[in-house]
């Protein structure tokens, strides 16, 4: 039991010792950027405005009654307005307060939103196969890089999954969440770590929830390999890379 006892003693709360430390924002060190910039000529792809007419299932709780990890995927496309509204669902703003801080449509610690979403697009309507990531103060995509072989390239990252092998490049879209852990440590110091993990289980259950109502099966990945992703989302592993991530498509009837 000895080899668990480190990993168990970070799943617990350390506010006493947190007390005492004096965190950068109280040293009044300048807060880091609140989401990640980008070149100003880079391609930008217009998102549709998110609409309760996307929804094919109103009732939540059905909802959450029926949420299951769906590894099974029809080769049906993702609308531009299903992966709009997933995307809102999961990191999309829904209001800002007078000192700046965004509300998401997810909770996160002291409003510190770590993550960067990142897409692994490979059927999505109107939309290259390649990588994308989420601009969520515009709500809109940035393309980064055209990929035909994005599948295999998603293979190659989330081998070994102990249910169904190689189920997620049969997905419609793989979504990576990275974290940037300096957003919460400025605020959280040492126990920022902790908050970062329970966030990005907010994220995905959102993503859960908002695939179940528009009839898309959602898989979270918790096996992959860290060094390969990050190289290919051109990450350097240290002050930013990949926590989760998550694949998602068409349900196939068995």
């Amino acid at each position: 039991m000895k080899r668990y006892e480190q990993e168990r003693n970070f799943l617990k709360s350390n506010f006493n010792e947190f007390k005492n430390i004096k965190t950068d924002k109280m040293k009044g060190i300048p807060q880091p950027e609140k989401v990640k910039s980008y070149d100003i000529n880079s391609k930008i792809i217009n998102l549709p405005d998110v609409d309760k007419d996307v929804l094919k299932r109103k009732d939540i709780y059905d909802c959450i009654k029926d949420r299951r990890s769906t590894r099974f995927y029809n080769d049906e496309s993702i609308s531009l307005d299903e992966l709009s509204y997933l995307l809102w669902a999961t990191q999309g703003i829904t209001g800002t307060n007078k000192s700046g801080m965004t509300y998401r449509t997810v909770p996160c610690s002291g409003a510190t939103h770590s993550f960067e979403t990142y897409l692994f697009i490979m059927n999505v309507d109107t939309l290259e196969k390649g990588i994308y990531r989420y601009l969520p103060i515009e709500h809109k995509l940035l393309f980064i890089s055209a990929m035909k072989d994005v599948d295999e390239r998603i293979d190659a990252i989330t081998l070994e999954q102990p249910f169904v092998p190689n189920f997620a490049r049969k997905a419609a879209v793989t979504f990576a969440w990275s974290t940037t852990p300096y957003r919460s440590e400025w605020k959280f110091d040492i126990t920022a770590h902790k908050k970062i993990l329970i966030d990005v289980g907010h994220i995905c259950q959102n993503l859960y929830l908002a695939g179940e109502s528009v009839d898309i099966g959602v898989c979270a990945l918790g096996i992959y390999d860290q060094e390969a992703v990050d190289n290919i989302l051109q990450l350097d592993g240290e002050e930013e890379f990949i926590i989760y991530l998550a694949a998602a498509g068409k349900k196939r009837i068995k």
